[in-house]
């Protein structure tokens, strides 16, 4: 009996679907700034981060996301939309997300499902529909959201 089922676990490995279509080799591979830098990050670091990704040849080696975490935003405006904090990214982080592609990286940003973010910044709860299309027109490659500071909604309800 153990054969028998050795040998179906084997056949269904062996011949399982899959999509050959170069996606998914690897994990998503790059540089986060939260754990080193937590909250003080700047344009000029992430746009040193990205030329040293490329400079240390990670890039080369398969390294493409620059992800800038918690501690960019700093408010809304009056229509809603996500404000960055203008003393650390005095270019605005569409600029940003340009200077990391013309290294021919991705640019990753951070945002969270809750009121605020785990440090205590603007989150996107009642705004996630502003707020993506924002990230989108900002070119942002990769959204990292987390989950602080929610109104007791089940997550699944709320991503």
């Amino acid at each position: 009996m153990f054969l028998k089922s050795l040998l179906l676990i084997i056949l269904y490995f062996r011949y399982s679907c899959e999509l050959n279509n170069g996606l998914g080799r690897t994990p998503q591979m790059g540089w986060n700034s939260w754990n080193h830098f937590g909250c003080n990050i700047n344009e000029k670091l992430i746009q040193q981060t990205a030329d040293i990704i490329v400079a240390t040849g990670l890039a080369a080696a398969g390294y493409e996301y620059v992800n800038m975490d918690d501690c960019w935003q700093v408010s809304r405006d009056s229509q809603g939309t996500i404000q960055a904090d203008q003393n650390a990214f005095p270019s605005g982080i569409p600029a940003l997300v340009d200077y990391v592609h013309s290294r021919k990286l991705k640019y990753g940003l951070y945002s969270d499902a809750g009121f605020k973010t785990c440090a205590g910044r603007p989150g996107s709860l009642h705004y996630e529909i502003i707020d993506a299309k924002t990230y989108a027109a900002w070119g942002v490659d990769y959204l990292k959201y987390d989950n602080c500071n929610s109104d007791g909604t089940i997550p699944e309800l709320r991503y």
